[in-house]
């Protein structure tokens, strides 16, 4: 019986592992519709150089975030792999947050050719 609640409590530890990392990549997302928003809200505004600047500034705050993410991630997952539990894997976390931190990047660069 003990074994049974080890196990399911290594379940609830990976699912909620996997829920932290989507919800990190969410906040990164929100910080990516910010640089977004500042660009189409202050598009008029001269010097154009400084609204690209601060939605700059959202946007590397967003690859912090991917990056932070899917570091933490891959520490819990790999204190789970210890145990018997199937987490998801490191390269999975590791290519989601590289296409959202690529196409951060490539909104950055759109910005500042707008």
């Amino acid at each position: 019986m003990a074994e049974d609640r080890t196990d399911w409590a290594e379940d609830r530890t990976i699912l909620a592992n996997e829920r932290t990392f989507a919800g990190w990549m969410r906040t990164g997302m929100a910080a990516v519709a910010v640089a977004i928003g500042l660009k189409a809200v202050f598009g008029d505004f001269t010097p154009t150089w400084m609204a690209k600047a601060v939605a700059s500034l959202f946007l590397a705050a967003a690859l912090y975030i991917f990056w932070s993410a899917r570091q933490q991630a891959a520490a819990t997952r790999d204190r789970m792999e210890a145990r018997s539990a199937e987490p998801q894997s490191n390269s999975r976390m590791t290519a989601m947050a590289a296409i959202l931190a690529f196409g951060t990047v490539a909104v950055g660069v759109i910005l500042w050719l707008l």
